[in-house]
């Protein structure tokens, strides 16, 4: 079917037509906001303020979802909405990965906004067609799509009951539907957003952002995951947000220094034709290449974060990746991207669920899912992660929560919390990848067990507590959540820091705040407590800036500048950053510094936080984490590294561990990292300019401008 057909059989229930406008030094400066319950269209204008403020991206993506929701809005209201948006560099396609784009709601997991940053073609298309940002709020009574078309400058909303709902095959139809039917190239110029069966059955659904494969010719995917986005989507009755763009390339965003751009564009893909090799291989492995690292450090999730490594790991490690992936073609999913990290399975023939015998291209596995969908679940074979992949992907489930909520799940059965009467029957021991699979496909078909487990970790917990299947501390210890979130696939036991990094996030524990295992548990480069501090300031507050401006993170120090450990600082890559700031300015005309470049995020990451505790959340009780993601919580983990423990508790507790039971050196144990984590918050809060109790001081906002009336208002009674 092409477009003219479906707009013969397909009811338009509303229509929007704007002046389409060049972008101007990175901006539209408007926004678009569109409810998809009264069909209400309108345009809003982007204040100097705003820019000023919150830079573009997740700063908008906040700002105007503050003005649109209440404290008590609930993520399954009509008032809450989901906002996208992309940041003024978003959509440049002369250095690597500017195609990122950012997406907030309040989340159905956690109560609190989430923010999941996310590649594909859809960020940048929405700034081609004339805005900054998109806010969808209202909820629907039928099934509906979104369409955006640039060549007619309209938006446009039909009725969609008869579209399918899994992404991979929704896209397919759209970008053939949407495109010219006289130039298959044009199937380039489609992007669509959407996100499948599982999102309507659980919590964590996910949004699907697709971009059209020249090469291969075929659509592909890449996710917003974390949050359950994609659930507040089809809890709309939205099977799809459509952009059709006239053409990409080019000055687009019309930047005031396109030859400054460029040249560090250049310097870069130079960097990447003769570092990456030698480096992180994204070229030819994408992230996947960490899964060996990651195991031969003791990192690498096992058996729900019980362990780091594991004897057969070498059967996931970077090349088993390698051999499933098509190789020499340009896998960036943004245009120009010359990391090419977006690796794919072409031709892979599924085994299972409704899609049976189908041959599809799975797009990853990203080392992430390599651990969610395998090490996790004590499964390591390439063929479940593999396929596991392509379902949550399609059903539009996040594969990182999918695969934390299955190691939860499997410890719960291994230890009598749950067995098959409890499961309908499913045998969820560590393993039993038919089982896990199976349960996949539950989930999507909203059925028994899966519907338990599509509730996620922190909901699972108070489910078993409250029917007295199991002891809620034991539970509490072993569900790897914080805020409702599932932690993302590091082991952070010996790093202060990174545990830090993950439960002293805004939105949960997600990796993209805050990497520092390596500058801690390896280099211990960051010993003290004011150290640790430092850096879990800093780079939190650098790593917001990406999802401010546009950029992905992965360029900035997954290939390195050959001399970049010469540098006083090499962790932070300072000729990279001085790229962004480049960049930055060349497409803005301002001129910001380094220093100024981490102001931008604090005044975000601050209004984040208080947005937080303007909905009863966002104090140092948060904060708190499992105690799976800082010690041993069982015998069998603690014996299984007692050298290593028992040092400790000489070394850093001065407990001599000599003629100690196991639980007597546990118990030492757990209070000294539980105490050295209390000391870690202190520390912390204090280098951010925030309370004891987390909350932003007024003299802090003040000194970084923000202390706008309604934030004042929020936080002054919290002093």
């Amino acid at each position: 079917m092409i477009f003219s057909e479906f707009k013969n059989t397909h009811k338009l229930l509303a229509q929007y037509k704007y002046t389409w406008a060049p972008i101007e030094k990175g901006y539209n400066n408007r926004t678009i906001y569109i409810n998809v319950g009264d069909l209400s269209i309108k345009e809003k204008p982007v204040s100097q303020q705003m820019k000023d403020k919150f830079v573009g991206g997740k700063g908008f993506d906040l700002r105007l979802l503050w003005d649109a929701t209440k404290p008590d809005t609930r993520w399954d209201d009509p008032g809450n909405e989901i906002v996208i948006s992309g940041g003024p560099c978003c959509g440049i396609t002369q250095y690597s990965g500017s195609g990122k784009a950012i997406c907030c709601a309040i989340s159905p997991q956690t109560d609190i906004i989430v923010d999941s940053n996310v590649g594909g073609f859809f960020g940048p298309f929405l700034k081609f067609c004339g805005f900054d940002a998109i806010e969808i709020q209202g909820k629907s009574d039928q099934e509906v799509m979104i369409v955006f078309e640039e060549e007619r400058a309209v938006i446009e909303i039909y009725e969609a009951g008869d579209l399918p709902t899994d992404s991979h095959v929704l896209a397919e139809e759209l970008h053939q539907m949407m495109a010219n039917p006289e130039n298959e190239k044009d199937k380039y110029n489609v992007s669509v957003v959407s996100a499948g069966t599982a999102a309507d059955h659980s919590l964590i659904g996910m949004l699907n952002f697709s971009f059209y494969d020249i090469k291969r010719k075929k659509v592909r995917l890449k996710q917003a995951g974390r949050g359950g986005i994609g659930t507040v989507l089809r809890n709309k009755k939205i099977k799809a947000v459509v952009a059709h763009v006239k053409t990409i390339g080019g000055n687009r965003n019309n930047v005031v220094n396109m030859e400054a751009i460029q040249e560090r564009g250049r310097t870069f893909n130079k960097e990447m034709r003769e570092l990456d090799d030698k480096q992180c291989e994204m070229r030819s492995k994408g992230t996947a290449h960490l899964t060996h690292v990651m195991n031969d450090y003791d990192l690498l999730p096992v058996h729900n974060f019980k362990f780091g490594s594991h004897p057969d790991a070498f059967k996931i490690n970077g090349d088993v990746w390698k051999s499933f992936f098509t190789q020499n073609v340009p896998d960036g999913c943004w245009v120009g991207c010359n990391m090419a990290c977006a690796k794919g399975v072409d031709n892979y023939e599924l085994r299972s669920g409704p899609y049976k015998g189908d041959k599809v291209i799975v797009d990853g596995p990203e080392y992430e899912t390599t651990s969610s969908l395998g090490s996790i679940a004590g499964i390591f074979n390439p063929d479940f992660t593999i396929e596991a992949n392509f379902y949550c992907d399609t059903y539009g489930i996040c594969t990182i929560s999918w695969g934390t909520i299955l190691g939860f799940v499997m410890e719960c059965f291994e230890n009598g919390i749950l067995n098959e009467e409890r499961t309908g029957g499913l045998k969820l021991n560590f393993g039993n990848a038919d089982v896990a699979m199976e349960l996949l496909h539950m989930v999507s078909r909203g059925e028994g067990f899966g519907l338990i487990a599509g509730q996620g970790v922190r909901k699972m917990k108070q489910i078993f507590a409250k029917n007295g299947w199991g002891d809620p501390r034991f539970m509490q210890d072993i569900g790897m959540e914080n805020k409702g979130l599932e932690y993302s696939q590091y082991v952070s036991k010996e790093s202060l820091a990174q545990q830090g990094g993950y439960a002293m996030t805004n939105k949960g524990p997600q990796h993209d705040e805050a990497w520092l295992i390596f500058m801690d548990m390896v280099n211990n480069q960051i010993p003290t407590f004011e150290k640790k501090a430092e850096a879990l300031h800093y780079f939190p507050m650098f790593r917001t800036w990406f999802g401010l401006a546009g950029f992905c993170k992965l360029p900035w120090n997954d290939v390195e500048p050959e001399n970049n450990a010469q540098n006083a600082e090499p962790a932070k890559v300072p000729e990279h950053v001085d790229n962004y700031v480049t960049i930055f300015n060349a497409v803005t005309g301002l001129k910001i510094d380094k220093t100024e470049l981490v102001r931008m995020s604090e005044r975000v990451y601050n209004f984040q936080r208080i947005f937080s505790i303007r909905r009863g959340y966002g104090l140092r009780k948060h904060d708190a984490q499992p105690y799976r993601a800082c010690g041993p919580v069982t015998k069998e983990e603690y014996e299984s590294r007692a050298e290593r423990y028992d040092k400790q508790l000489i070394d850093k507790a001065g407990f001599d561990p000599i003629g100690k039971s196991t639980e007597e050196k546990m118990a030492v144990l757990r209070k000294h990292r539980e105490d050295q984590y209390e000391k870690l918050l202190d520390a912390v809060y204090e280098r951010r300019g925030w309370t004891k109790n987390g909350v932003p001081k007024l003299e802090h906002l003040k000194n970084i401008g923000m202390d706008l009336p309604e934030l004042i208002e929020v936080v002054a009674p919290l002093q």
